[in-house]
């Protein structure tokens, strides 16, 4: 006797379904996620949250690059400089040793060097007065990372003087 229901076919519809639903649906939007970072007091989720907001930050900045809207360029890009800025404040904050309490940081650390890259390739392709503002960013996200990877790694080898070695009679 054959069932009505078979488990494996409707397993194999729900995935057909979801990954037909198109992908606006299935992401928030650049609003949502910025509305949920502010509102976040634990710092470690806001620097998780910073990912996925500076993703569609990212994507909302590409798709302004190919419209030629480079304004909306350099103010999508000031505004991840902000975030970038809002979740390490909220993280020296609540975990002020990042060695010991590296959770959050290693995330923010991670993701702004993909913001200097996504920086860079902007300041490429914008044309010439379009350009200082995201060079202003670029430093700013720089000196955030330092600031990062000082905090994360404080007793660096590269930071002691390395000793002259000692000559042999």
């Amino acid at each position: 006797m054959r069932t009505l229901w078979n488990p494996q076919r409707t397993l194999g519809c729900a995935a057909m379904i979801f990954l037909m639903l198109p992908p606006a649906i299935a992401q928030q939007t650049v609003a949502e996620l910025q509305g949920h970072f502010d509102r976040e007091t634990n710092s470690v989720k806001k620097a998780k949250l910073l990912v996925k907001l500076g993703e569609a930050e990212f994507e909302e900045a590409r798709r302004a690059e190919k419209e030629g809207d480079n304004n909306a360029v350099d103010a999508t890009m000031e505004k991840y400089r902000d975030n970038v800025r809002a979740a390490v404040d909220a993280l020296k904050k609540q975990h002020a040793d990042a060695e010991k309490h590296s959770n959050g940081y290693r995330q923010v650390e991670m993701h702004v060097k993909q913001g200097i890259r996504e920086v860079e390739d902007s300041m490429l392709a914008a044309p010439a007065p379009y350009k200082p503002p995201l060079q202003i960013v670029r430093q700013d996200l720089i000196s955030m990372d330092e600031e990062l990877i000082r905090m994360l790694f404080p007793h660096r080898p590269a930071d002691k003087p390395v000793p002259a070695p000692a000559e042999k009679p």
